[in-house]
């Protein structure tokens, strides 16, 4: 079985979803706990490295939704 066969057929549960939601979070907390200097940056950086990163989720999620 390839690997593209296998995501597809890999199904996850709401509760999945919001605990992996919170283990991102709290290690990203966790991150900034031990390393401060990712704070110092400009708050541009935050928005183009956010646009970047949810660019693909955001273009799935609304072929998903204007699908018939």
């Amino acid at each position: 079985m390839d690997l593209k066969t296998k995501l597809n057929s890999f199904n996850v549960d709401w509760i999945d979803i919001i605990l992996i939601k919170v283990g991102v979070f709290v290690a990203t907390l966790f991150l900034v706990k031990f390393w401060n200097s990712l704070l110092n940056f400009e708050w541009y950086w935050y928005l183009m490295i956010w646009i970047i990163v949810a660019t693909r989720p955001f273009k799935n999620y609304y072929k998903w939704l204007t699908a018939k």
